[in-house]
């Protein structure tokens, strides 16, 4: 039987092991894949504790980890059209992507370009759209400045690249010791920590245009300090009442195989680099989402499938 790595209740890492399942069937609108890699994210822990998004029901258990994976179509499910076995694809999951099988939802399914690998392409989904969807709703014109907190993480590492590949200026809010890898992602670099809005006003003495939050909580309300307009302000890291009394925004995800293509192309032309700093085998998924939770992670993690 395929194997998958599962949480079996809502709590802490106690709750997670790597067991089989019956291989998946796809349903109408779905892809069955035969996984290559997954991506790691921090929902994927958040979900474990019992983080459901907007919309979304309670939980069967056991559940699957993982919410963007890329692999080889090995069945698809009725109603779908373009796309055929054997064909490499990436996309958002529906039942979970940590295992040897997935399920793909086909309306947020691409096909993988010859030039990505399945690693990269399993970084995409989520991070990469995430902050493609987000640059794309601040509609900043070329030129202007763009402050993006988290800016060493999966999701800002990615902002920052999408921003500077839209023409605009970026500063980017990271520890120290991510200082220099932000700055090789074409940022200007501002420490975290008290004081933040001194550094980043000394950082770009013209000032701040928009503000993409990946932190939320005090870090969203210091930078929206640096906004004359607060309808630039939009944040994935924090609620929306939060964000709203502060007179911003949410991301608003569009989840459409247009923007994996858009993002994908992005990497083929060399503008975006999901900079993998970590693989692990399905077998340490468990080490894999450690290495994410404990909150330092510098780039994106990845989970990778034996063909």
């Amino acid at each position: 039987m395929p194997k998958a790595y599962v949480y079996t209740r809502h709590g802490g890492p106690e709750a997670e092991a790597l067991t089989e399942l019956d291989r998946p069937h796809p349903g109408p609108g779905e892809i069955l894949i035969a996984v290559r890699a997954a991506g790691v994210n921090p929902v994927d822990w958040k979900m474990r504790q019992g983080f459901l998004r907007p919309g979304e029901h309670p939980r069967d258990f056991p559940t699957v980890f993982g919410s963007e994976a890329a692999g080889v179509v090995a069945e698809t499910g009725p109603g779908v059209t373009g796309f055929a076995v054997g064909d490499e694809v990436f996309g958002s999951t529906v039942h979970g992507g940590y295992a040897e099988y997935a399920l793909l939802s086909a309306d947020v399914t691409a096909h993988k370009p010859a030039a990505l690998s399945f690693r990269d392409a399993a970084t995409l989904p989520v991070a990469a759209a995430t902050a493609y969807d987000g640059v794309r709703q601040l509609g900043l014109p070329g030129g202007t400045t763009l402050l993006v907190t988290g800016a060493g993480g999966g999701v800002g590492s990615a902002v920052v690249q999408i921003a500077r590949a839209f023409g605009l200026r970026v500063v980017g809010v990271a520890s120290e010791g991510k200082k220099d890898f932000v700055e090789s992602l074409g940022a200007v670099h501002v420490a975290s920590g008290p004081g933040l809005v001194e550094r980043v006003r000394a950082a770009a003495p013209d000032g701040i245009d928009g503000v993409y939050d990946l932190i939320g909580g005090p870090v969203l309300a210091e930078a929206a300090e640096l906004l004359k307009d607060r309808g630039k302000l939009i944040t994935a890291g924090s609620p929306l009442e939060a964000v709203a009394a502060l007179g911003g925004d949410r991301v608003q995800r569009a989840r459409t195989a247009a923007v994996l293509d858009a993002v994908a192309d992005l990497v083929v032309r060399g503008d975006l680099k999901p900079h993998v700093t970590r693989t692990f085998p399905l077998e340490q998924a468990g080490a894999a989402l450690r290495a994410v939770e404990d909150g330092h992670t510098r780039g994106k993690i990845v989970i990778e499938v034996a063909a």
